[in-house]
């Protein structure tokens, strides 16, 4: 790795530590002024939140960032061609969330508190659009910086509502509490934006922002794919509340009993467990430009050897991290959160996480390489594991463990199939 490489690296590994225990400072005092039901209800949208953000975002962050990492285009000419159009389908996108929110909610979710906090999803989407566009640019130009410092000041900004402003709001009902939480990204988002604006090199001129057919055409020519799948993948996610909670009520659970299981898994478990992945993302986000190039160049060995020391890498972290929670798991909930609820989980996804902690380099080598055709038939065959495990596993476990089974069958079918495609890829 040359010095520019270690020092975006660096920049990233700092700045992705910083951001997870923002992230964890805000999941704990979240449960601390919402509670269970609270995060229960927040866990419930929140598929539908990332797959209207990956529907907004078109998947213009990674083709951008891809476009600028190879030095052939007129950036500012790039990113103004692209902006009127991107603004455009987040408007429509926004009125398509506000005429399904109820019928999301109601029928498909089985929860009348989460229609109101859809539409709130509608008009935060266009800044986290434009904030992730933004950044796109730092991230081409191996610029961690601006990227880590907006990043956690927007934390900040969210762990400073939660803490100071949900406190005082103690008076409103678990879903308009909810329901604020979400609208407020429109804060934390717009100052995230403000921040990266001010370290760009020409500042937007309204006078300039006009498109180029051929650069807004090749733009989109690579982003579709992207957004393919990434859209696959976040309507797999999207259906999994809905089948989880379809299923289990045919069973003859309880809608509480699911949602409020689901929310521990997803609001304690998953997070908790993700902590230590800000190592594998910050890695994957600092080797992207360095590995495009390198597969442009056709230096498959080169690309082989740093693959293989980060994999490495990981593979220590992942075991480390899961002997300590394993031997502590419960004493580290209870410190987090004062309670251990979802122990039980704990201990049996934290081993399978060691692959998992392997899933954002192998995802990101593909990118570097360009083939996001390869991603989206992941994406395919994620939604089709999904849910034949759902559907089998529930035979097996008529309960929430259904659930845990699915996603450590997932996560193995995922690693395997990533490593398969980067064998086949470097061969030629």
């Amino acid at each position: 790795m040359n010095k520019k490489l270690l020092k975006s690296t660096f920049i990233l590994l700092s700045g992705g530590f910083l951001t997870k225990l923002l992230g964890m400072l805000i999941r704990i005092m979240m449960s601390r002024n919402i509670g269970i039901e609270g995060l229960s209800l927040y866990s419930l949208i929140l598929p539908t939140f990332s797959l209207c953000i990956t529907l907004g975002q078109i998947g213009l962050p990674i083709t951008l960032s891809r476009l600028v990492a190879l030095n052939n285009k007129n950036n500012k000419n790039l990113y103004y061609s692209i902006l009127p159009i991107t603004f455009l389908i987040n408007i429509l996108l926004m009125i398509l969330i506000l005429i399904l929110s109820n019928y999301i909610g109601n029928t498909l979710l089985h929860s009348k508190e989460a229609s109101d906090i859809i539409k709130a999803i509608a008009f935060v989407i266009p800044f986290t659009t434009l904030s992730s566009i933004c950044r796109s640019y730092f991230f081409g130009k191996e610029r961690m910086f601006p990227h880590v410092l907006s990043n956690i000041i927007e934390n900040i900004i969210r762990l400073m509502i939660i803490m100071i402003i949900i406190p005082k709001l103690n008076y409103l009902n678990t879903k308009d509490l909810v329901f604020f939480i979400v609208i407020s990204n429109i804060i934390s988002e717009g100052i995230s934006t403000i921040i990266l604006y001010l370290f760009l090199p020409n500042k937007i001129n309204i006078k300039n922002i006009s498109y180029e057919k051929k650069l807004l055409k090749e733009t989109f020519q690579l982003s579709i794919p992207n957004i393919s799948g990434s859209i696959i993948g976040n309507i797999s996610y999207f259906l999994e509340p809905i089948l989880i909670t379809t299923i289990l009520t045919n069973i003859g659970l309880s809608t509480n009993y699911i949602i409020r299981e689901y929310g521990i898994i997803n609001s304690y478990i998953l997070p908790f467990l993700m902590i230590p992945s800000f190592f594998s993302i910050a890695i994957s986000q600092a080797i992207l430009p360095y590995l495009s190039r390198l597969y442009q160049e056709r230096n498959y060995k080169k690309i082989k050897q740093q693959l293989t020391k980060i994999i490495i890498f990981l593979s220590i972290f992942g075991v480390m991290m899961t002997i300590i929670l394993e031997l502590k798991g419960d004493f580290l909930l209870k410190l987090l959160y004062k309670n251990s609820l979802g122990y039980n989980y704990l201990k049996i996804l934290s081993p399978i996480f060691i692959l998992y902690y392997l899933e954002h380099p192998l995802v990101f080598t593909i990118q570097a390489m360009g083939k996001t055709k390869d991603l989206f038939r992941l994406s395919i065959l994620n939604l089709i594991t999904k849910i034949t495990c759902y559907l089998l596993l529930s035979i097996l476990f008529p309960n929430i463990l259904m659930y845990i089974g699915t996603i450590i069958v997932n996560i193995i079918i995922t690693i395997f199939y990533l490593v398969f495609t980067i064998r086949q890829k470097l061969r030629q």
